[in-house]
């Protein structure tokens, strides 16, 4: 079973790129974070079309996270849960059953910048640096009962955390961002210290893998890139990983996501 996670950065924007690169990767399971879509604009037939089930969470202009699977979607779980009154679009799950089940968890995780801090260094309550971090901290309870349900689960999506340095062409230029502040890597790894896998980092050592570059001052010319994109594996989901790639080249088509695709292969 191939599964990709892509950052389309708008639905409308990307309706051509999108599905070029569908029809040339042949994802089984793809989610997609920043549809920027209501539910009911959402252009379901361009993916309907090509075989695709598809299930939504969207939010106008913003946010917005998106499931396109081959296979049937069961359980389809919408928004993280923690907090009833957050109402950003930014979690949406299912489970998909191959050979066996498997819950895919697609997340798009808050930016959280401008980083507003209190003299003492704590975030500014209501800020968005203060919004990301606990998030993360929901994010952490969902993780704790994914690994507690013991069947193959994986979280997938655009994290907006830049783990190592080596995850940065020039992490000196991030060390005042919400992405790369050590309170953020910190919560970051407090979830992977559950047990799980991140599952690039399993297959792949050393510095120069990205998935993010932005669109200004020529960053993806100088491969001036970060890695953002993430797989964390549970370990019933790890003991069945074959591969995990970022498919890089698809950043200088036309009219690109600042993100690309990465994917995982599992054997299921």
């Amino acid at each position: 079973m191939k599964i990709a996670t892509f950052n389309i950065n708008g639905i409308k924007a990307r309706a051509q790129a999108l599905p070029d690169w569908l029809d040339e990767a042949q994802p089984d399971v793809v989610v997609l974070q920043e549809i920027k879509s209501v539910d009911e604009a959402f252009p379901r037939d361009l993916f309907e079309d090509r075989g695709y089930n598809v299930e939504t969470h969207g939010q106008k202009s913003f946010n917005g996270v998106a499931i396109l699977s081959k296979l049937p979607l069961e359980d389809v779980r919408r928004g993280l849960p923690g907090d009833d009154s957050d109402e950003q679009a930014r979690w949406i799950e299912a489970i998909v059953t191959g050979k066996q089940a498997i819950r895919i968890c697609g997340l798009y995780l808050p930016n959280g910048n401008p980083v507003e801090l209190e003299a003492d260094g704590s975030p500014v309550a209501g800020g968005k640096y203060a919004y990301k971090l606990a998030w993360m901290e929901r994010l952490k309870a969902r993780a704790e009962a994914l690994m507690a349900d013991e069947m193959p689960a994986l979280m997938a999506g655009d994290y907006n955390i830049i783990p190592q340095a080596e995850d940065a062409k020039r992490p000196e230029a991030w060390t005042e961002d919400a992405l790369f502040r050590p309170q953020s890597r910190a919560a970051f790894q407090r979830i992977v210290n559950l047990g799980f896998t991140e599952a690039f980092r399993a297959r792949h050592q050393g510095p120069g893998h990205y998935s993010f570059w932005d669109y200004q001052a020529g960053a993806w010319n100088r491969n001036d890139g970060i890695r953002i994109d993430h797989f964390l594996l549970t370990p019933q989901a790890a003991d069945l990983l074959l591969d995990c790639q970022i498919d890089k080249d698809v950043r200088g088509r036309e009219k690109p996501s600042d993100h690309v695709p990465v994917w995982v292969e599992l054997d299921i």
